[in-house]
Parts: structure tokens; C-alpha cells; sequence
């Protein structure tokens, strides 16, 4: 079974307990506003470019078979419409102004990489986590690899959004010891309004992992303006308490991401949009431990 996947990110520290190899997977049903990793919306290669880079030698164009590429003052244009990510213009480019974000592997050569780093899992609690995009939207290759891991002693994770129909579900969480679960917004309307589908499917997979028995920690992306009220804030707990989960990570919106847009075309929709101030998180965190929940805040 062989999967698109964007990343492979050694000793990471916030994907789940201890040192950890987190393994991003392509393809993602929602459109958050915030998201900050838009490369792995869609399953498919997507060619990114970095004018920053670009010393305009015209390489690239003579490399592409449709015509999207022209050279203007700045740098290169990619005409989307054109272009079918091929990849061909990427070797072209000796800057490296040029990527091609994604690929294909096989189920052992993720495995591989991931047990590369045993000895750290060993020693810390950690192990492997399958982040995204969204690791259920890739459910045959994502269990496949989780089994695998589980096979040699690795800790198994998902960081995931809960958008799947329930086979998906339960074909993965046979093969997982964590689940990071992260809820957007606990009003319907406003999770359609900022994140293109409903919260009713999340919301009952919640509780479909909870029924499982499958350790949960659950995670409040806190986006200011959308989901940071007190209101919102406090229905997320209750939710948490309904389940039996006995953590919920603040995840405070930050920027990194928004130069991925520009590289990929694409306009970011929250631009002017500021991390809100450490005082604020910490209220939110003193009060959800007020309510009885452990926190964290970076999970």
C-alpha cells in the first residue's frame, strides 16, 4: 500500500508524548482559514516557487511541456490553469527556487524512516504520529503504516480533524494507541462558515474514539474573533468532560505558514490577523484547568 505524503519531521516534540516521527499525509476535507500547511489540502504534487530565488534563466520554461511557466520582473508566473504538476521544471531550476510539494511512498520506506529513531522513542515515551492534512483521508495506507509501527513496538498516533465516514474510523484506530483530535468549533454554523464542512460528523467521531477506549487528548486550534470566546471555549470542555477526556491542548494561532500561499498563488484569507497575546492564553488555560482539565498550550 504506498500513500502521498508532504513531510517527514524527525524529534518532534508536539505531536504526542515524547521524541516522535510525525508523518504528514496529503489530502484534507476541510478548508480552515488558518491553516498554515495549504500544501497538504490537496492529495496531489503541487509545484511551489519561491521568487526570493529566482535568478529568471528561463530553465524552467524550456522544461515545461503545457507553457505555464513565464518569466516576468519579479520572478516566474505559473499559470495554474496550465500547469498539471508534472514536476518536470523543478530539476530544471539550479536555484531551487521551484518544488514540488508531495510525494508517494510505500508503507515499509515510511516504516523505515520512522525506526531510525527507535532508541529516542525508547527513551523518551515516544514514538510515531500521522499528522496532515488529515491521516483518515488516507485510511488504507495510514492503518497499513500504523500496524507496521505497532508490530515493532512503536507507539502509534493521529492528529486528526474527525472528517471521515466511521469505516475510515474504525479501520485506523485499530492500529492507534493516541489520538490528537482537535476541535474547530462547537457551533455549527460557524465551523461551516470557517472551515467549509459541519462539525456533526466530528463531533460524533469524538465520540465514537471515546467508546473505543482509545487514549484521547483533545486540541482547541484558538483562532481570535472565531472560536476564542468564553462561550465556545467552555462548551469545547464540557464536550471534553462528556467524553471522558481529561486534556484539552490550546494550539494558538500562529503565522509561519502564510508564505506558503504566496509560493502557491493562492491568497490568505486572514492576512492582518494577529497571534493572540500569551496574557489571553494563559486565561484560557487557568480557566480550563479551573473546570478540572489538565492543558497544555502547543500540545
Amino acid at each position: 500500500m504506498k500513500g502521498a505524503i508532504f513531510n517527514i519531521q524527525r524529534y518532534s516534540v508536539q505531536d504526542g508524548p515524547g521524541v516522535r516521527t510525525t508523518v504528514f499525509v496529503k489530502g484534507c476535507p476541510l478548508r480552515c482559514l488558518w491553516c498554515s500547511n495549504p500544501e497538504s489540502q490537496k492529495q496531489q504534487p503541487q509545484v511551489s516557487h519561491r521568487n526570493s530565488l529566482c535568478d529568471r534563466c528561463g530553465r524552467c520554461v524550456e522544461a515545461c511541456p503545457r507553457d505555464a511557466i513565464t518569466i516576468h520582473s519579479g520572478g516566474i508566473r505559473i499559470h495554474r490553469g496550465k500547469c498539471d504538476n508534472c514536476g518536470l521544471c523543478v530539476p530544471a531550476c539550479y536555484p531551487g527556487a521551484l518544488e514540488l510539494l508531495g510525494r508517494e511512498v510505500s508503507e515499509e520506506e515510511t516504516l523505515a524512516e520512522a525506526r531510525k529513531d527507535a532508541l529516542f522513542y525508547r527513551n523518551s515515551g515516544g514514538g510515531v504520529t500521522v499528522s496532515g492534512g488529515e491521516p483518515l483521508a488516507q485510511p488504507e495506507f495510514v492503518a497499513g503504516f500504523l500496524r507496521r509501527c505497532q508490530e515493532f513496538g512503536l507507539h502509534t498516533t493521529i492528529d486528526t480533524c474527525g472528517y471521515a465516514d466511521s469505516k475510515a474510523l474504525q479501520l485506523v484506530l485499530e492500529h492507534v494507541d493516541l489520538v490528537l483530535y482537535d476541535i474547530k468549533h462547537m457551533e455549527d454554523e460557524a465551523h461551516r462558515r470557517t472551515t467549509g464542512v459541519s462539525n456533526k460528523r466530528i463531533l460524533a467521531n469524538a465520540l465514537a474514539v471515546a467508546s473505543a477506549g482509545v487514549s484521547m487528548i483533545m486540541r482547541l486550534p484558538l483562532i481570535s474573533g472565531i472560536n476564542d470566546s468564553e462561550e465556545n471555549v467552555r462548551r469545547t470542555a464540557r464536550f471534553a468532560q462528556e467524553l471522558g477526556v481529561r486534556r484539552l491542548d490550546l494550539l494558538p494561532y500562529h503565522r509561519f505558514g502564510t508564505s506558503k500561499y504566496t509560493n502557491l498563488d493562492r491568497r490568505y484569507r486572514l492576512d492582518g490577523l494577529a497571534t493572540p497575546p500569551d496574557d489571553v492564553v494563559q486565561d484560557i488555560k487557568a480557566m480550563l484547568e479551573s473546570m478540572g482539565l489538565e492543558c497544555q498550550v502547543g500540545g
